[in-house]
């Protein structure tokens, strides 16, 4: 941390000539250098409010970050070079009780309000804080050579998944960690597949890179808990040559309060909340993990969710309870649910009015999931559209009417699904004739609401293996 440098001593005003109020009091500042011996520090024109020796200049804002100053005028009587005593803003009688020099600002209005400090600049203030105080961030340093294109250098180094990743100066990791009342040295998680310690340091690194805005960081660092969970296993998740990704479903008041998508287009692009939080949950898998394509990361042919799945489930236009309650947590709780999912797959039904019909026909479409032969070992996602959701608000029909009614539709006939039957050599075996087996396991299709008011599709992602050899949904809350 660099030394406080000292004020003045005596009577100190700090200004800005870009601060409608600092131009009005010019004549009392130079009434107060008369009659007072008045210093002025001036942030940003070292000519104001006068080409004098009693203006200097803070052209680096050390004396305004030092000792504070978040107003612009702030009068300061200093002793010692610390300012004991401040007004901010213009106020006669304020700064006269203050200066003791009666008759200041004649013929100006009595009171007005101050501007924001340079010092305290959202552009400026991280870079200030780093210079001055130091980052205190524990993460390696890398120089660049002076010429080196930082875009380009930190694809050369491996950080990337592809796309352009934003540098994370200092600066910016600072900013981003703003975001969580978690010390930054906190280990939130060990991260597959090198099985290394993750500290909240290290998320917000990433976070940074992916693009996030802080108020991001606590549902990124509550889908990393939760995708490192033995119940999840990205491990697995990783190695399969399945082409499956964390898939991230935001309920509660957090999705609303960082502006996250549920309607129009929440599954795809446009959102920065929805495409930035799975692309940092992706980013600390690569580069803290070490889980890059190529290496543990064996999928056939990859899908989007490997760059980054996440949206927000529309609660409020839903008739239904939520995922995350469905799921045993409480409606105000703001949680995460991570789900081992390949890319969406579309369900079109313009035909149903009624639930019984557009039920059959999602059974229908859900047991070609993965493979029609398929059965019991791989887990869904059913994300409903308003317009689908619709049929069965109409009639009243609850999220466990529809579980119920669905599950009974998804019941096969096992003679039919049997190896070697038709000529297919995959299936179920012998043992299971004469069965109806279900498609799904109990708990294990997840439904969801999201998406435009406009379109009579819905859509299905197709899952992992489930249970103890695959991947089990996990849901997180998540806190400051």
């Amino acid at each position: 941390m660099s030394p406080v440098p000292p004020l003045p001593e005596g009577l100190v005003a700090v200004v800005k000539r870009d601060c409608p109020t600092c131009e009005l009091i010019v004549p009392v500042l130079a009434d107060l250098h008369d009659r007072a011996g008045l210093t002025v520090i001036t942030q940003d024109d070292p000519c104001f409010p006068a080409d004098a020796d009693w203006v200097h200049h803070d052209h680096d804002l050390a004396l305004s970050w030092h000792h504070d100053i978040e107003t612009v005028p702030t009068l300061l009587q200093v002793s010692d070079g610390r300012g004991a005593q401040r007004t901010v803003g213009w106020s006669r009688q304020q700064w006269q009780e203050l200066s003791g020099v009666d008759g200041l600002g004649v013929g100006l209005p009595d009171w007005r309000p101050g501007c924001g400090s340079l010092s305290v600049d959202p552009a400026c203030a991280d870079e200030l804080a780093v210079r001055f105080s130091g980052s205190g961030l524990r993460s390696r340093r890398v120089e660049l050579a002076s010429r080196e294109d930082e875009w380009e250098a930190m694809w050369d180094r491996g950080w990337s998944d592809g796309l352009p990743v934003v540098p994370p100066t200092e600066a910016r990791v600072l900013r981003m960690l703003a975001g969580t009342t978690r010390g930054p040295s906190e280990v939130v998680a060990v991260v597959p597949p090198a099985l290394v310690e993750c500290t909240v340091e290290k998320v917000a690194v990433n976070a940074v890179m992916a693009g996030c805005d802080p108020e991001f960081l606590p549902v990124v660092i509550a889908a990393l808990e939760a995708v490192c969970t033995d119940e999840f296993n990205m491990h697995g998740v990783l190695a399969t040559t399945m082409s499956v990704g964390p898939v991230l479903v935001v309920n509660g008041p957090v999705a609303a309060r960082i502006g996250m998508n549920s309607g129009l287009n929440a599954l795809g692009q446009g959102n920065r909340a929805n495409s930035t939080i799975g692309r940092a949950l992706q980013l600390v898998v690569r580069n803290v993990g070490g889980g890059r394509p190529g290496g543990v990361d064996r999928a056939t042919f990859g899908s989007p969710a490997k760059v980054g799945f996440c949206f927000a489930e529309d609660e409020a236009g839903s008739p239904w309870t939520s995922l995350a309650e469905s799921r045993g947590w409480p409606a105000e709780a703001s949680t995460v649910t991570v789900f081992a999912g390949e890319a969406p797959r579309i369900f079109a039904d313009e035909r149903s009015r009624t639930p019984d019909s557009l039920t059959r026909h999602l059974a229908q479409a859900l047991q070609a999931t993965v493979s029609p032969r398929m059965m019991l070992g791989m887990d869904a996602m059913l994300v409903l559209s308003p317009e689908h959701m619709a049929r069965y608000a109409a009639v009243g029909w609850s999220r466990e009417r529809f579980t119920d009614e669905l599950s009974a539709e998804l019941l096969g006939d096992a003679d039919e699904l049997l190896a070697g039957v038709r000529g297919v050599a995959a299936g179920l075996p012998p043992a299971a004739a004469g069965q109806k087996i279900p498609k799904f396991r109990p708990g294990g299709l997840l439904v969801a609401h999201a998406g435009a008011k406009a379109g009579l599709f819905s859509a299905i992602i197709g899952g992992w293996a489930n249970g103890p050899r695959g991947s089990d949904p996990v849901t997180r809350e998540i806190t400051p």
